[in-house]
């Protein structure tokens, strides 16, 4: 049962909401603070899904109370409630990431139908990136096919085949999912690079779609480095890494069918990220002649054999990364 907590310092509002809202099968907690209500989702931090908090209330204010709930799991979906209406505090609550803004008074089928939609959208990021999501909402679904200078990373578990055979289903799921998967892709969103997807254990991510970046290159190749000192520092899982980074043209935007569509890009960059990655050593970083210029300077290198790229005669410099990047 999705679990749902109510914040407002009014007992009649509190019991309005769990009312209309218990009937859409949510687990309903209600506090009737922000204190109160930060402490409970640290004790819930797992069973409570969506948050709605009245804006003006004693103490913490409704604001602060859902930025900080954002920072303890960011996968919570919040929305503001309140009757004091104000184009200031909409804008407020949008710029802190809050996800819904709801006015009082509210009539019950339609609270229900925003708390659905605004759920909805908060899960839809799990799938789409939040990059990607925010040039949808600009361009809608026309985000059409273009080329573009981008910087490609892939990311892969060595050993992988051998844990899944040592390791029971319950000690796999929670090594991928909360000790690889959970972490790297925030480092990836941190270096403000765009999840492009999961592929089995490997990871791909993607700078300079679908959003810019003059420095997309040295984006990823520090992107890279705390990948590697994320991994480091948990050793205990038995974990190992091989990265591998390619920059050049691509072509990106929304490909497939009427059944599946996704935000991906396709050129010779992903060919030899995947490559590099594929050759890279435990713990090791391989990065490309283009990527390596685009960073000269920035962390010491050494080249290696050159990448043969099959089905051509096209070689590949190669360099490995001596150390992580700060």
């Amino acid at each position: 049962m999705m679990g749902l907590l109510i914040v407002d310092d009014e007992e009649g509002v509190r019991r309005s909401l769990r009312k209309a809202l218990e009937h859409d099968g949510y687990a309903v907690h209600t506090a009737r603070n922000g204190r109160d209500a930060i402490e409970l989702v640290k004790r819930c931090m797992e069973g409570i899904e969506t948050v709605i908090c009245d804006f003006k209330m004693p103490g913490i204010d409704g604001l602060e109370t859902l930025v900080e709930i954002g920072r303890l799991n960011p996968e919570i979906t919040r929305i503001m409630l309140t009757g004091y209406a104000t184009m200031e505090s909409a804008i407020e609550s949008v710029n802190a990431g809050i996800d819904g803004f709801i006015t009082k008074p509210f009539l019950n089928a339609e609270l229900r139908v925003k708390v659905r939609e605004c759920t909805l959208k908060r899960r839809l990021k799990q799938f789409v990136s939040e990059e990607v999501f925010r040039e949808m909402q600009k361009e809608g679904m026309r985000i059409l096919p273009r080329l573009r200078k981008a910087t490609i990373l892939f990311c892969d578990i060595r050993g992988f085949t051998e844990l899944s055979e040592r390791l029971t289903g319950d000690e796999l799921s929670e090594l991928v999912n909360v000790k690889y998967f959970s972490p790297m892709d925030r480092i990836i969103c941190e270096h403000d690079g765009t999840l492009d997807k999961h592929i089995g254990d490997g990871i791909m991510g993607v700078f300079g779609v679908p959003v810019a970046q003059d420095d997309a290159a040295l984006r990823a190749v520090r992107c890279a480095g705390a990948m590697m000192r994320e991994i480091a520092g948990r050793n205990s899982a038995g974990l190992s890494i091989g990265i591998g980074i390619s920059t050049g043209e691509v072509l990106a935007g929304i490909f497939g069918s009427p059944r599946k569509k996704e935000y991906t890009v396709f050129g010779p960059p992903v060919n030899v990220a995947a490559r590099l990655e594929s050759r890279a050593g435990k713990d090791q970083i391989l990065i490309c002649e283009e990527t390596m210029r685009e960073t000269q300077g920035i962390a010491p290198v050494h080249r290696v054999d050159p990448l043969v790229m099959k089905g051509t005669l096209r070689k590949v410099g190669v360099y490995a990364l001596l150390n992580s990047l700060p």
